[in-house]
Parts: structure tokens; sequence; C-alpha cells
């Protein structure tokens, strides 16, 4: 070997030495100065989080029992002013050295004897509060955008690193104190030994036995466990309290398969699954709704600003399956976009029949033993921006392949086709029997009905009722950008056909499941030609409500103004047209000398006639197309009650109830039900401006406060302003819709 390589492994080998040499003393000195070392470091852990989070941390002893493993008691973690967080008496912590190393803190084992850990919300004030204000306070103190990939890789990377190979845990008490509702579990045992997970937890004390059973890999980031109860559902009676939610379930089971970065995404890949899922809540359904087995294969992503669910993820719901896709991106004010919210649902050809089996029992009662034949693909796509909620996309639609009925399950639909007796509800309450057809001296045939009256109730209602298929998916467009606008249910999306199926077929409960059940039953009727068209308009103007206790054209008719149906005038049909989605205020827009008011009623007249002679259902009008024809009959005037004053015109719109889910929503979080408020059908695509009881939907609330000329005249130049743009709006959707 020359002499000049050995010199060169020589001075490497001394300098090796000295480096080892050297960190061999520095490691013995941080041995020997360890607890002096730990003290510093947790004196300023607790000034600083007695600085930044107004907590008061406090430990009453901290030594080490090993290389890295430390042992502390009496932990606690009281914030200012509020209820204790965290108590724990022992614990006993081991650090894995390499991932230390690299400057990562996981834990290879932790040992916890009694304690409790708690989250306390008394009126509007939790023991949370300072660490959330604090949050929100960092968040704004930069203009620079926030990488959401980054949040969720560090979250679940620190979540899943503090959780270690070796765990054991006993005498926890994990509670939540909401005002006078709480709730406990009392992990009398949790442990990880050797990747096994066995636990022993106390719901409430005594109220049940959990278990979370299963395998857990913390290094590997890899979980499978299983969550069950000793000889009863899981069930949290918190829920019921609390939302009106009764929710049991026999087993939950999860899964974390992968954890990865890639691409400049953070994606995770897990399972979940639910089976015997028993749910109960006034907005779903009257009944118990039981979901036999429900599973999800996510693949879920996160990116710079947004997050989602990719496509390659399975739901399976009984023995049918979909493919998924939700995608949530945050607002971009240079791109000129809000919260853009992106759906999208698709299945393979079904079996049809498979399909039916797998609906939740006790969803859709109508449905329960139908038999079925064929195949069915479904396919939803919804793309929402917040900056452009006029541009919604929304195409949902079921595709058959021989598909066809082969036996009528609870209901048979094409019962209509034959007389038969329809029930009015009112508050859940029966009013009155109507028979449907001959022997029912008010029952008018379509064609003895006024086509005036026909025309404009579609005109109101759905003009495109005789070529769509039950749906009109303009309509929900225009729906979910007038609601999102508006910030309330304003606009609904029912045609004639969901309507006509909700009157007969269905409960007046509002409840999801029965918006569902309606949408389906829709579907048969319209596909499978169960009813002709004809007859669908002829019960529908039969059976619909027109006034208090005033059902079907012929009553409305002899009830108004004393005629048959066939004698309505262009008139009269408007205004029995624009009564139909508050048919118990039709006497309000009535003055007492039976002419209508011009408030409200006139300028509605105006928009629905003009648009009908554009069509070629009716002559063109310079006036107001029959408005100051309509008389009511003298017998009912005396019930009309004196109008105070002049009133100006308007083209104010009725504050429809959105068919109740508004309200529905609203239950599904404070189980508040509003069985009082009387049932408004919304109004569909053609233009359908309504009037309210005083003043337009859209006007400001009135208050006590006097107010100046100029405030009042700013009021009516606005009001002046919407009444324009809700004019022009409606007849350029009218334009739109007959071409």
């Amino acid at each position: 070997m020359p002499i000049n390589k050995r010199k060169v492994l020589r001075y490497t080998g001394w300098t090796l030495l000295t480096l080892a040499l050297l960190g061999a003393i520095g490691a013995s000195v941080a041995y020997s100065q360890r607890e002096r070392l730990l003290t510093l470091v947790l004196d300023k852990a607790v000034k600083k989080a007695k600085r930044d989070y107004a907590l008061t941390v406090g430990i009453g002893s901290v030594k080490f029992t090993g290389l890295t493993e430390l042992a502390l008691t009496n932990i606690s973690v009281v914030p200012q002013d509020r209820d204790s967080l965290v108590r724990l008496n022992n614990v006993s912590v081991g650090v894995r050295i390499w991932p230390l190393i690299l400057g990562n803190v996981a834990l290879s084992n932790l040992t916890l004897r009694d304690g409790f850990v708690q989250v306390v919300k008394r009126d509007s004030l939790t023991n949370l509060d300072t660490i959330l204000k604090r949050r929100r306070t960092d968040s704004t103190r930069t203009d620079r955008r926030t990488d959401l990939s980054d949040v969720a890789e560090k979250l679940i990377n620190n979540l899943l690193t503090k959780i270690p190979d070796d765990l054991d845990v006993q005498n926890l008490d994990l509670r939540l104190i909401d005002n006078d509702n709480q709730i406990t579990l009392l992990a009398d045992v949790f442990k990880i030994d050797n990747e096994q997970v066995s636990s022993t937890i106390r719901l409430n004390r005594n109220e049940a036995m959990w278990h979370v059973a299963g395998t857990a890999s913390p290094s590997d980031k890899e979980y499978n466990l299983n969550l069950y109860a000793d000889g009863k559902p899981l069930e949290v009676s918190y829920l019921e309290k609390r939302f009106k939610l009764k929710a049991q379930a026999d087993t939950l089971h999860a899964e974390l398969r992968d954890v990865d970065r890639s691409g400049g995404e953070f994606r995770l890949e897990g399972a979940g699954s639910v089976r015997n899922l028993r749910l109960n809540h006034p907005a779903l359904s009257p009944s118990d709704v039981i979901v036999r087995r429900a599973a999800m294969d996510a693949n879920l992503f996160v990116g710079e600003n947004y997050v989602g669910i990719d496509s390659s993820s399975t739901l399976y719901l009984g023995e049918v399956k979909a493919r998924p896709f939700v995608k949530y991106t945050l607002p971009n004010t240079k791109a000129g976009t809000g919260k853009v919210i992106d759906v999208q649902l698709h299945t393979d050809n079904l079996d049809a029949q498979a399909l039916f089996n797998s609906f939740p029992t006790g969803l859709f009662a109508s449905l329960d033993g139908i038999k079925v034949a064929g195949k069915l693909r479904y396919d939803l796509t919804f793309n929402f921006d917040t900056a452009l909620p006029d541009s919604v996309k929304f195409n949902s639609g079921l595709t058959s392949n021989g598909f066809k009925i082969l036996r009528m399950g609870r209901t048979d639909f094409t019962q209509i086709n034959r007389p038969f007796v329809y029930t009015p509800y009112e508050k859940d309450k029966p009013v009155r029997d109507i028979s449907v057809g001959s022997n029912n001296p008010d029952y008018t045939p379509l064609d003895y009905i006024a086509p005036d009256l026909r025309n404009a109730v579609l005109t109101s209602e759905d003009y495109n009722f005789f070529t769509h298929k039950g749906f009109n998916e303009k309509a929900f467009r225009v729906s979910i950008a007038t609601n999102y606008k508006a910030g309330a249910f304003k606009r609904g999306a029912s045609t004639v056909s969901m309507q006509l199926v909700k009157n007969v077929f269905l409960n007046r409960n509002k409840t999801l499941s029965r918006k569902v059940e309606e949408i389906l039953i829709v579907w048969l009727i319209e596909n499978g030609r169960l009813v002709p068209k004809e007859r669908m308009y002829e019960v529908y103007l039969n059976i619909i409500e027109w006034g208090r206790n005033v059902y079907g054209i012929g009553e409305a008719a002899r009830y108004y103004f004393d005629k048959t149906p066939a004698e309505l005038n262009l008139g009269e049909s408007i205004f029995l047209a624009f009564v139909i989605p508050s048919p118990k205020k039709a006497l309000s827009y009535f003055q007492p000398d039976g002419s209508l008011q011009v408030r409200n009623v006139r300028g509605y007249f105006r928009i629905i006639g003009r648009i009908m002679a554009k069509r070629g259902l009716t002559q063109p009008d310079s006036g107001a197309y029959g408005f100051y024809d309509v008389r009511l009959r003298e017998g009912l005037r005396q019930q009309v009650a004196p109008i105070p004053g002049a009133e100006a015109d308007s083209l104010g719109t009725d504050p429809a109830d959105g068919d109740g889910m508004d309200d529905l929503f609203k239950q599904l979080f404070n189980g508040n039900r509003d069985d009082d408020k009387p049932t408004a059908e919304p109004t569909q695509e053609a233009p359908t401006a309504r009037p309210s009881a005083d003043r337009p939907a859209d006007a400001p609330a009135p208050t006590d406060t006097v107010k100046t000329r100029k405030q009042l005249r700013q009021e009516r130049r606005e009001q002046r302003r919407r009444e324009k743009e809700e004019k022009r709006r409606l007849e350029e959707e009218s334009s739109g819709n007959g071409q």
C-alpha cells in the first residue's frame, strides 16, 4: 500500500476515534446532567403553556427510570377559570431512539394508572376555549396560504407516533360534560401488547361494557380494530338526549392500511363498516331505520387547498356497491372562485332486485315486498361554486336495462288508474275522505276543466309535465342556486308528478326518508308507465288543496266563484294557480267588495299571462290578463277583512318552506319539530312570484324604529330594483323553458 494512502487511513481513523470519544464524553455529560436538562425543558414547557394557552400545568415529580424512560406523578392541566382538563396519577413513558435522533418524538411504551381527561361545557363556555382561541389567533397572523397536505401530514403523523407499540392503561376516565348531559368512558384496561389490542371499557359506569379488539402496529401505522358491547348493541344515550337521535349498532370496524405522501398530496387508505345499524330520528323517518350492513373502502387525499375521497374508493350497502368521488376546494380569491364542492356517485349495472333488497328496513314502507327484474345503473354528478351559484351543475339518473315490476310491494301504484278514496291529513290527523271517481259529483274529468285553468296551473307549477319523466333537473339547479343565495329554502323543485305521489301515497311527515321514497315512486310510475300523464294530471287537479277544507277543482270553482271548472275564465284560472302553494291564505288576497288586492297579486297575473301568451296559450293582453275580472262570490265576501289604505303593486315572493327541508336539517341537529307549520308545495322553474301576507319575502323585517324620509325613499328604490330583477329573471327563465 502506498505511503500516502496509509497516512490518509491513519488520519481518518484517529479523526473518527476522536469524534467517538468526544461523542461519548458529550453523552456522558448529558447523561449525568439529564435530570437538570429535563427540569429546564419541563419548566420551559410549563411557562409556554401558561403564557400562550392560559393553562396551568402541574407535575408532582419526574425522574428517569432508564436511558429513555421517564416516570411522572400527579400531572394536572387546568385552563384559567375553567374545569380541569387532565389529571393523571402515575405515568411511565419510553421514547424510541432512532426517531429521537432524527428530531421526532415517538413513544415506545406508555403505562398509565388512574386519572381522567374531560371536556366540560357550561352554558356557552368550555374548558378548551383558551386552546382553540389561541389556535384561531395564530392562524390569522400571516397571509401565507396554508398547505392542507402539510397540515394533514403533521397532524396524522403526530397523532400516530404518540401511540406506543406497548400500551398499558388502567382506570382512565374519559368524560364529556355538556351542561346537564354527561357521558363517561372508564377504561378499566386498554392494552397493546405484541400488536394485539384488548380492552374493557365501562360506558357511564354500569350502563354497558364495551370492548376494542384487533391488531395495532403503531410503528408501521397499521390498525385493524373492532368495537362491540357485551350482550347488547352499542348505544350512546347522550345522542338521544342532546339530538333526539337514537343510534345503535352491533359492531363498528375500522382499518388504517397505509399513510403516504406522493405528488404533493397526502393520502390515507383505510376502511370502515357497520353491522345492524339502527337509527331513529324525527327528521329521518317515523320508525326505526335498520341498515344490515354498510361499508366503505376509502382512499382519502389532501392537497394544497383541497380534501376529498378518491374515485378508487368503494361504497357497499347490502348487496350493492358504488364508486364515490368527493372533493372540497377552499376559496381562491385570485382565481375568482369560492368554495367548490364536487360530488360524483356511479354504479355498474346492478341487479334490480338486489338493489331493492339493499334498501334499509323501515326507510321506504310502500316498497316493502316489491319484486322486480332487470338491471339498473345510477349516476350522479354535482358541482357547486359558492362564488358562482348560478353555474351549479346537477345531473342525477337511474338508467334501466330490461327493468320491470313483477309484483307490487305494500302499495299498488296503479290504483290511481281506478276510482279510489283519498284522505288528506292536517297535523297528522285525517280531514275527511274524498272519493276520486265519478261517484263524487265534484270530481271533474280533465276534458271538462277549462283549458285556461289547466294551462295556468302547468305554467305556474310544472310547464314541462307532459314531456319530462317525473323530474326537472333544470328546476333542481335553479332551486339549489336560489336557496343558496337566499340562505334558506325559498324555492323547491317538485314536479306535478312528485306532488301527486306525495299526496296520494305518502304521509305528510317532513322527513328525509319520505322525500327519497317520493322520488323512487315517481321514477317507478313514470319510467314503468304505470299511469298515463293525462290521468295523473286529472287526479292532481281533483285532490290538491285550494283553500281551508277545499279539495279538488270542482269544490274550488264552486267555493270561490259559484262556477263549474269548465266555466272558469282566464283571471279566475290564474288566481287558482296563484294560491296553490299557500291555499289557506286564498281569501286574504281579496277586498271586501270581492275584487283582488293589487299588491302582490296583479304583478303575478301579468307575468303568468305574458308567459301563456308567448306560448300561444292565450291572447296577448296589454292589461293584467283577467285580473280585474275576478270577483269572489257574494256569500264569501263577509269573511274578507277590510284592507286599510291603498297598497302598491309588488312582485314579492312567498317564503315557501321548501317542502319542510329547511326545518328537516335543523331537526337533525336539535330535534325540534314544527308540526303546526302548514305544508306549502314549492314552486318550479316557470315564473312563480308568490305573495307574502304583508310584504315581499326578501324585504327587511319591520321594526319599531322611526325612519327618516331619506331612508324610506332608499327602501322604496331598493324594493323597486328587486322587483325589476325578479321580473327580468322570471321572464328570461320562461323564455329559456320555451325554447
